[in-house]
């Protein structure tokens, strides 16, 4: 399975407990500036975008959320800790 992370300058220990989940793939964009989303586009082989909400604007989340509803992929939202982003990823399933 493959992640886009959303949000957060730095993800610390995330990237790490995502990938002891079973993301093999891991793709992670600041949000802080506007001119990396002018032409967003999520990769093809991605398969869930994790948004972190504490750290992006409102137009940036728009263009996410348009571009995940155009490519059929899943987004979620969390806070920037790992108790949260594990708790939405546990309601979806993802992890056990």
């Amino acid at each position: 399975m493959s992640l886009m992370i959303v949000g957060a300058d730095n993800l610390g220990s995330i990237r790490d407990n995502v990938r002891d989940l079973g993301f093999e793939e891991v793709t992670h964009l600041s949000g802080r500036k506007k001119a990396k989303f002018r032409n967003f586009e999520i990769p093809a082989d991605t398969d869930f975008v994790l948004v972190m909400t504490d750290y992006i604007n409102h137009a940036v989340m728009r263009k996410v959320k348009n571009a995940a509803k155009e490519s059929g992929v899943s987004v979620i939202y969390a806070r920037r800790s790992w108790s949260a982003i594990y708790k939405k990823l546990e309601r979806r399933a993802i992890c056990v």
